[in-house]
């Protein structure tokens, strides 16, 4: 049974003020002309549908067009809501969806969502879970013992029955510990938002979304597919691919990526005015790539911005490297050296106030608190 893993859409994103939906609209397509080619018996969607809670129409609009197409060609989808998205929005009609073979998970209730397709080789289940933080998971088990994104997932888990004798996937939305950012993810302070991979030893496979690089985290089959678009600069020397996954018998798991190309890539530029704005340094590339130039001028240059524009209209960013910027990133980076998490610096006033270091119950205490605050502040950024 094959699977084409995907997650990260942020449909609707906007990037230094460029809208991406004419780059996503395009990626989208050429999805699903993968699709196509590999004859996928399922699509599998990681989270982050969107970029916002409550997404534009037009991003609403394409997010349509799309499970329209997956649906017309009698393709399963099966798809969870991430950090970005709201549950509720993206469930909003899953009942009516899964007649025509669209699953998406629904605010979390105690149970997850598990949907049954079959094969030569048996039965494959495909589990569904949705973002959890501590708090909705407090919600509803109000009983358990829960102040971490660790003892949240870990009581989630202990709420299914898995049978491990069949082939099971989880497709879920968290930060696993020990895999790479970039830093057009969103991640809380001080890691609080991570989780063990131990936790899913029950799974044949695990498709996870939130982190945009493509990576598998302690095991080859506990896999980020990343962003099938690149959304930072950070992620200028990435390749943007789909995860193909293809389950043999129990234990017989083949991955493999596709490379996908879009309209306009992401890339960085350096030299002096005179260098990136001459004919030979850009003639034969494509000028319409979202760019980050740094000039290497010792002098800024009057309307730098405006006037490169006219050769590259999709710069992003214009910064300067030279002695004066030197000079203030050295500062800067001094400065970034003693910053400290939160929970540091409470750590630290406590043992001032109190001749005495917290003990780890006050510590855990803390830090649940710090994490119902940041929480309280994503919601108050949801609401507005």
């Amino acid at each position: 049974m094959k699977f084409l893993h995907l997650s990260d859409l942020h449909i609707g994103k906007r990037l230094n003020e460029f809208s991406m939906l004419e780059d996503q609209k395009y990626i989208l397509s050429q999805i699903l002309e993968i699709l196509d080619r590999e004859n996928a018996d399922g699509v599998i969607l990681a989270g982050d549908i969107y970029d916002k809670p409550i997404p534009s129409v037009e991003a609403v609009q394409l997010f349509d067009s799309f499970l329209t197409r997956l649906a017309d060609r009698k393709v399963p989808v099966f798809a969870v809501s991430g950090n970005h998205d709201s549950v509720e929005r993206v469930s909003f009609g899953a009942q009516l969806m899964e007649n025509r073979g669209v699953y998406i998970s629904r605010v979390y209730d105690g149970t997850l969502k598990k949907i049954e397709m079959s094969d030569k080789n048996g039965e494959v289940c495909i589990w569904l879970l949705p973002f959890i933080k501590p708090s909705s998971v407090r919600h509803v088990l109000e009983e358990e013992e829960i102040s971490t994104y660790q003892d949240a997932l870990k009581t989630v888990m202990e709420h299914i029955s898995v049978d491990t004798d069949k082939r099971n996937i989880l497709v879920a939305h968290q930060f696993v510990t020990g895999a790479s950012r970039c830093e057009s993810e969103e991640v809380l302070v001080g890691g609080v938002d991570q989780v063990d991979v131990s936790l899913f030893e029950k799974f044949d496979y695990v498709a996870l979304g939130h982190l945009h690089t493509p990576q598998h985290v302690g095991r080859e089959t506990v896999r980020y597919c990343g962003t099938p678009l690149k959304y930072s600069f950070s992620e200028t020397d990435q390749e943007k691919s789909v995860t193909v996954v293809e389950l043999g018998q129990k234990g017989s798991i083949v991955i493999r990526t596709i490379p996908l190309h879009p309209i306009r890539d992401m890339r960085k530029i350096r030299g002096t005015y005179l260098e990136v704005t001459e004919k030979s340094f850009y003639e034969g590339t494509n000028t319409r790539d979202y760019l980050h130039i740094t000039l290497t001028d010792e002098e800024d240059i009057p309307d730098g911005m405006q006037k490169l524009r006219i050769i590259y209209p999709n710069l992003m960013k214009l910064e300067y490297d030279n002695r004066r910027t030197s000079e203030n990133r050295s500062i800067e980076e001094n400065t970034a050296a003693v910053q400290k998490t939160e929970l540091e610096i409470f750590e630290e006033f406590f043992e001032i106030q109190n001749n005495q270091p917290m003990s780890e119950q006050q510590r855990l205490l803390v830090q649940q608190l710090i994490q119902e605050i940041q929480e309280g502040q994503e919601r108050g950024k949801d609401n507005r």
